[in-house]
Parts: structure tokens; sequence; C-alpha cells
């Protein structure tokens, strides 16, 4: 998602070392912590509090290692944002780190580096994130830096479009990736004019409409305190957490801004008809996507959706695609399905590669195992494995203190409940074969769907395939 623009710039000669030395023992740190979470990760005690301004914070003290982990989330996104300006909650994002109206960007990335910390902004489909990790006595150097960075970007011309270049080359660059180019294809059929079916970091001609004021607007309507979440999770008390806070964030004030709806509402609008889309490429390999929409991550049926999805295609090589496709036939390295679990409805998609002349076959079978788990429940074994991959595997994704403050601040934002972590294999193992086969009626259409294929058109043969519209 997922991609994050860590600062690194020069500085001198005696910083780096420094830098390099406690970079070092960071990494370290992190790996013990790794190790150590694993086996305890569900004793997480979160003390949650929303402050007067509007800023939910979230707080898990770990004092087994002398880090402290921040990420702020911004309900800032794709979602937000006109189509003619796609990529501005992006570009606003990675313009926060390029100067202050105290510190320029390369004062911004010597002081980052010279306390061995690191700050990294990101954009999801969904959301933004700002983080920083650093060393629990750098504390008050590395909070004053992330809350200069969060209130008071200065989004200079210059770098500005410095980062618009940047952003252009590297959309440049991937369209000469075969996935890329298929997943931006399906994204687009899929979900039409809804902000999910463009590219998060926008296009060269929408980043080329994006100018600074644009910037500055959506900076001032969106990073609010009662717009955010704020997750800390490390070696630091409740009394220095709230210290910290009063201050260098209490000048963050609430803007009181007019009630908007954070997201579009999109009903679930189901594809009437088959949609085939063949890009030509002279390449070996066909990228083939199938799919369509699917569903929210607030649906009460995304569990036994997850557990269908892992007999499917989700459980690498435990699936029933990956069995079929790859061990039985040898057409393929890997397949996999999913299901996005977005703020809104996202996609279910199977993604494969395969030689261009199997790629019918593939398809045919991929289609063939959606009908069989439609229409029969699965095994018991099948749903035991499932259940065991889920619930053992759930623990990895708090296995450090990053992961923890990420994992708590999308909890908050998605509304999952505060005591998720404990709840979720609760969740999981209360699914049925019933359930599994309910899910799979409701929210798999091997009937109407979109398919996307990159690869040689000469040597793809489809003539068994009936669609309403094909695209070369």
């Amino acid at each position: 998602m997922k991609r994050h623009g860590v600062i690194e710039q020069q500085s001198s000669r005696a910083t780096v070392k420094k830098g390099a030395i406690l970079s070092i023992l960071f990494f370290c740190c992190t790996v013990a912590l790794l190790l150590y979470c694993f086996n305890d990760a569900h004793a997480i005690e979160i003390k949650k509090q929303t402050l007067p301004n509007g800023l939910t914070v979230l707080h898990a003290e770990r004092h087994n290692l002398p880090i402290v982990m921040l990420t702020i989330l911004i309900k800032a996104s794709p979602l937000n944002e006109p189509a003619d300006k796609a990529g501005i909650a992006y570009l606003t994002a990675k313009m926060l780190a390029e100067g202050t109206q105290k510190r320029k960007a390369s004062e911004i990335s010597e002081e980052i580096e010279f306390v061995g910390a690191s700050l990294n902004a990101s954009t999801s489909s969904d959301y933004t994130t700002i983080s920083l990790s650093v060393l629990k006595k750098d504390i008050e150097k590395g909070f004053e830096i992330f809350s200069d960075v969060l209130q008071n970007p200065s989004f200079p011309e210059e770098e500005i479009n410095r980062r618009k270049e940047i952003i252009k080359g590297s959309l440049r660059q991937s369209e000469e990736d075969p996935s890329f180019v298929a997943s931006k294809a399906f994204i687009k059929e899929v979900f039409d004019e809804h902000p999910y079916g463009r590219l998060v970091n926008g296009s060269i001609e929408s980043i080329d409409n994006i100018k600074r004021d644009d910037i500055a607007r959506f900076y001032h309507e969106h990073y609010l305190p009662e717009n955010a979440i704020l997750s800390v999770v490390g070696d630091l008390t409740s009394e220095e957490l709230v210290a910290l806070i009063e201050r260098y964030m209490g000048q963050w004030k609430a803007k009181n801004r007019s009630q908007k709806s954070e997201n579009r509402s999109q009903i679930e609008k189901k594809h009437k008809d088959k949609k085939v889309v063949i890009i030509d490429k002279n390449i070996t390999q066909a990228n083939i996507i199938l799919g369509h929409r699917g569903i929210a991550r607030d649906n009460p049926d995304y569990y036994a959706v997850s557990v269908m999805n892992y007999i499917l295609g989700g459980g690498g090589f435990a699936s029933r695609l990956m069995k079929v496709v790859r061990d039985e036939m040898g057409l393929t390295y890997s397949i996999y399905s999913s299901f996005s679990g977005n703020k809104e409805p996202g996609q279910f998609e199977v993604k494969v590669q395969t030689k261009n002349e199997s790629a019918g076959i593939v398809i045919k079978e991929i289609l063939k195992q959606i009908n069989k788990i439609k229409t029969e429940t699965v095994t018991d074994l099948e749903l035991k494995d499932a259940k065991a991959y889920l619930t053992g595997s759930f623990p990895r994704r708090l296995e450090t203190s990053r992961r923890i403050a990420d994992f708590l601040a999308a909890v908050q934002f998605y509304n999952l409940g505060d005591d998720y972590i404990e709840r979720y294999p609760d969740y999981i193992n209360r699914v049925t074969k019933e359930d599994v086969l309910r899910v799979a009626k409701k929210y798999l259409n091997p009937e109407n769907y979109v398919l996307v294929i990159v690869g040689n058109q000469k040597k793809i043969d489809l003539s068994h395939f009936q669609s309403s519209k094909n695209i070369y």
C-alpha cells in the first residue's frame, strides 16, 4: 500500500557516522522486539482518550525496549479529492517533510538522521499516515520534529515542483511493468469514476493540474485534530505522553469545519455484464486479473469471506487455486485471490501469471473453482485449516511496536471495536461451512466480472469466452 517516503538526504560525515550507529542499534532492538511480541501479542493494554480539540489518542506502553513509535492517521485520501486533481492527497503527504515554517527540508532530514530516527508519510485508498520511530532518549526531539512537520508545513514551490517530477517519473517507469498495467486497468473498469478506480498517486495529467494553493487548501481542510487518530506505542508512560502532547501539539486547534461526508457513499453495484480487456504487450507471460467489486471492511460478513477466500485462493499453497493450477496443472508459479477490506466496498480479484498460450485454460479453471465453492460446501479439514491459519497468523500483525501502532490506528478508523484484538479469534472460529457457502454465493460472481489480460494478443486464445465488450 504498499511506497513509503523515508526522508534521506546528504549530511556531514560525523552526522552520518552517528546516525549509522544509532540505526544499527535501532535495527537490533526491533529484531528483539519482534521475537518478544510474537508470544505476547494479545497482552496489549490500550488506553484511549479523545482530547478537547477532537484528537483521538491511543496509547500502549511497552517498556521492554527503549523505543517509541508514533503513527498519526489523517482521514485524507483519494476519497476526498476531485478527479482532475487525483494524487493531491498523496502529494500533500509527501510534502509535509519538505519544509516547515522554521525548518528546510535538509534540516528536517539532518535532525532526524542525527538521532537515528525515521520519519515516513504514506497515503492509501482510505487515509494518510505519518509515522515516527525514535529512541526513548530522543523522544523530545522526535516529538518536536513530528509535530512541526504535522502542523507547520510550508509547501515550498521549488520542492513541490521537484516532488511532482519524481511522482511523474515513477508513473512513467511503472508503465513498463505488466502487472502494474494490469492492476491499473482492472481498478478502472471495476470502479469506473469512483476514487478507488484511480491510482493513489494520481496520473501525469492530474499531477500537472495540482498547484501550491490546491495543496495548501487540501491540507487546511483535512489535517485537523478532529480528523485524526494518534497511536503511540513503546517506552512511554501515560504521564510522559500527556506532557509531550500538551507541549508540542497543544496549539493544534480544531477548526469546527462544516460537517462533510468523509467519504463518498457508494452503492454496492454489481456488474451487469462480463467485460474482457486485453492489453497487447510482447511478453511471454500473460498477466491476468479476474474479479469484481467486493465488500467493505465493516461488513459483518467480512470474517466468513476471509475464511472462504483463504480456501479458494488466499491460503497460499493450501488454497484450491494453488493446488490445482500450480501443483496439478503446472501452469503457474503463483496464483492467489483476495478481497480488499476498505472503508467502502473494495474489489475481489484473482491474480496469476502464465504463458500466453495457457491463459485461456487458466481462466477457465479459475471460473470452475469459483463455481465450485459457490455450489458445494467446503470440507471439514479445509475449514479447520483456514481457521487455524487465520487465528494463528493474527499475532504477526502485532510483532513490532510499529505494526501495533499502525494496527491500532486502522482498527479505530474502521470502527472495529476497542476489544477487536481479543475478539478476532472468536469472529473467525464462529464461521461455519454454511457461512462459507452463503458468502461465496453472495459475493462471488463467475458470470459477470472484469477480466484484464496483459500479454501477447496473438498467442492468447479466449474463443470459448463470451464478452459484451473487449478493449484492445
